[in-house]
């Protein structure tokens, strides 16, 4: 993982409210998006975290196609990063910092519509009494997490996927897909989480205007990336056999989130609100003692596709 090297950007630091403004126009215009599929409507819950700053968290629950989603925009600040939260970077530990993201999770009812996960976000580590230039970043990505596969869908994603980086430069879509295929691992297990997308964090490289730019583009591609597939599957006629493997599966989701994620990690180690950052789980789940699908089951296909490629 790279490390940001100290930036001298003028712009990180006086453009903390364009990069806010993006990101709660980008919740709602999500939020919008995923109403319109769905039929219900997103609870708002704003709260405040004491330590400072604060969020807006778009949640529903029990909903026709979503039987659980969360989209959560979230602005932390905080006078001195704490240490378990910066172990694994350098020249940050203490620093003043603020954090600001929009990171969703959803969980539709009907198995043939898959998970997905999506994250972008900004942190810039300030210190300002030693006149130190502030070291930030940008990170992001979205990955689909499929129960019963179909091909069209995850090329569909993909193809996405890689669109929102072209406009970049060639390197950028191979660089980030593989980023997502080796962080969303289930290590303990030896099995991708799902089919992938893209991921990338620690990104200061390009300048702080191309990187946002980039952010950008990879969170105004989220809608068309899933939203499609969502109309495709919803009404697609399922049984007790299909939840049955969807709440297995479903299981593995929620031993990355608690096991590997950094959102997570970062967010309960910071101080940030347990409800909003545990809303990724889903309502129900199962796990079963050494559980193998039937060979050349519908079951058994998704392994096809827990497996790294180009699907572009």
């Amino acid at each position: 993982m790279p490390t940001p090297a100290p930036t001298a950007d003028r712009d990180a630091a006086s453009s903390l409210d364009a990069v806010r403004h993006y990101l709660t126009g980008l919740q709602e215009s999500i939020v919008a998006a995923l109403e319109a599929a769905d039929g219900g409507r997103f609870i708002r819950d704003a709260w405040q975290r004491p330590e400072g700053g604060g969020g807006i968290s778009r949640v529903i629950e029990g909903s026709s196609v979503l039987e659980r989603g969360g989209v959560l925009f979230s602005h932390v600040r905080g006078e001195r990063l704490p240490a378990s939260a910066s172990a694994h970077r350098t020249g940050i530990a203490g620093r003043a910092f603020e954090a600001m993201g929009v990171s969703l999770v959803i969980h539709p009812r009907n198995p043939y519509v898959p998970t997905v996960h999506l994250n972008v976000r900004f942190f810039i580590a300030l210190a300002p009494e030693s006149g130190e230039p502030p070291i930030w970043w940008f990170g992001g990505g979205m990955d689909l997490t499929p129960y019963y596969p179909f091909e069209e869908d995850v090329r569909h994603f993909h193809h996405s996927c890689k669109a929102s980086l072209d406009p970049f430069g060639p390197d950028w879509h191979p660089r980030f897909k593989t980023w997502c295929d080796e962080y969303f691992f289930l290590k303990h297990r030896g099995e991708a989480r799902g089919v992938g997308g893209i991921f990338f964090d620690d990104l200061s490289e390009p300048g702080f205007e191309q990187s946002f730019a980039m952010m950008k583009s990879v969170g105004d591609a989220f809608v068309g990336a899933y939203v499609p597939i969502v109309e495709r599957r919803k009404a697609l006629a399922w049984g007790e056999r299909e939840r049955d493997f969807q709440l297995y599966r479903r299981g593995r989701y929620v031993e990355f989130n608690l096991v590997f994620d950094r959102g997570t990690l970062f967010g309960l180690q910071s101080g940030g609100r347990t409800e909003s950052i545990l809303c990724s789980m889903p309502p129900l789940a199962q796990w079963r003692y050494d559980w193998q699908p039937a060979a050349g089951s519908e079951e058994a296909r998704l392994h096809d596709y827990l497996r790294a490629r180009d699907w572009t």
